[in-house]
């Protein structure tokens, strides 16, 4: 339990004592966001909305998140006043006018970035594994969780990918698992894997329409979970992971192969990606954060020879425990 002093709740409550700044805090509730975002969001300029993310920042209520040339803000958590953080949000006024007029540019901010990564995806969809295969070592990846899916030989009952795309991790890996389903948002990736996981006659794999961040499964159903290259993609990575986590199994086990840090920024322009890798504290956190154990972690960097658009490929193994610490947080 963190021991908050008077002058951090002095500071915290000066820093969070302005219009504008409420109006930061209560939208950055809802999700990370960036200065260009946030300057949608609340529609004020670039210069004044960095000017009070700097002073929530000096006051450990937020925290700043650089990522290539883009920085991500987000509440700042794990500190002395994230207790009096969340309290005071949790009395800004829902009813205001500009909390509610904030809150639906929020969401046209979203809606955005998520048709954008929709008309990517159905215009890529017929080439999205040659397309992944320029850019990573696909086939040592696949041998690597192969490897990993061993330890789970004869045991798995039901193998969940999320971010299926077209269907490549149940196409090579569902045979191993009683039942196998992929979930994906995007209609013309799942048209792509249905057909290939028919040419295969993978009777037991079925994709389905589905969020990440909302599988429709329930709770501790799955034996493994697989995120392959999906996570930097995504608005909001810790919801698929805490998703990942709620429908493992306990005894389950979770894979995860994604880019590591790196600054090749026309990929966020030209395929979409949210992210520039993830570094291995960062997924460890989030990791932590679902409640998982962290196992096995490498890396596979690209050979000499494969160009300078070939990037390293980081991969996590993370497992939910047998028994769950029992909740003891603030009971109703």
């Amino acid at each position: 339990m963190y021991k908050l002093s008077m002058e951090q709740l002095l500071t915290s409550l000066r820093a969070a004592g302005e219009p504008t700044r409420l109006r930061i805090l209560a939208i950055l509730a809802l999700g990370e966001l960036t200065v260009s975002e946030l300057t949608q969001v609340l529609s004020q300029s670039q210069p004044r909305i960095s000017r009070h993310l700097k002073l929530l920042a000096d006051a450990g209520l937020v925290q700043r998140h650089p990522e290539g040339s883009w920085v991500f803000y987000r509440l700042h958590e794990g500190t002395p006043v994230s207790g009096v953080l969340a309290q005071i949000i949790r009395h800004i006024p829902e009813e205001d006018h500009d909390i509610l007029r904030d809150r639906e540019r929020f969401n046209e901010v979203r809606q955005s970035r998520a048709e954008r990564a929709q008309n990517y995806f159905a215009a890529n969809a017929a080439s999205w594994d040659d397309l992944r295969a320029r850019h990573i070592p696909e086939t040592a990846v696949e041998e690597k969780i192969a490897h990993q899916l061993q330890a789970h030989s004869g045991e798995m009952e039901l193998l969940v990918d999320l971010g299926t795309g077209t269907g490549r991790m149940l196409e090579i890996f569902g045979h191993r698992a009683q039942r196998a389903i992929g979930f994906d948002v995007s209609p013309d990736m799942l048209t792509l894997a249905r057909s290939k996981l028919d040419e295969v006659g993978a009777k037991n794999c079925q994709v389905r329409q589905g969020d990440c961040a909302n599988v429709p499964l329930e709770d501790n159903v799955a034996s493994v979970v697989i995120l392959h290259q999906v996570l930097h993609f995504l608005d909001d990575p810790q919801r698929a992971l805490n998703e990942a986590a709620r429908i493992l199994a306990p005894g389950g086990c979770v894979l995860i192969a994604d880019f590591a840090p790196h600054e090749m920024e026309s990929l966020r322009d030209d395929h979409a990606h949210r992210r520039l890798g993830f570094g291995d504290g960062d997924m460890r956190a989030m990791l932590a954060q679902s409640g998982l154990q962290v196992g096995e972690t490498q890396s596979l960097s690209p050979e000499p020879a494969s160009g300078a658009q070939a990037l390293t490929v980081a991969m996590w193994q993370a497992q939910k425990p047998n028994q769950p610490e029992k909740e003891n947080r603030n009971p109703v």
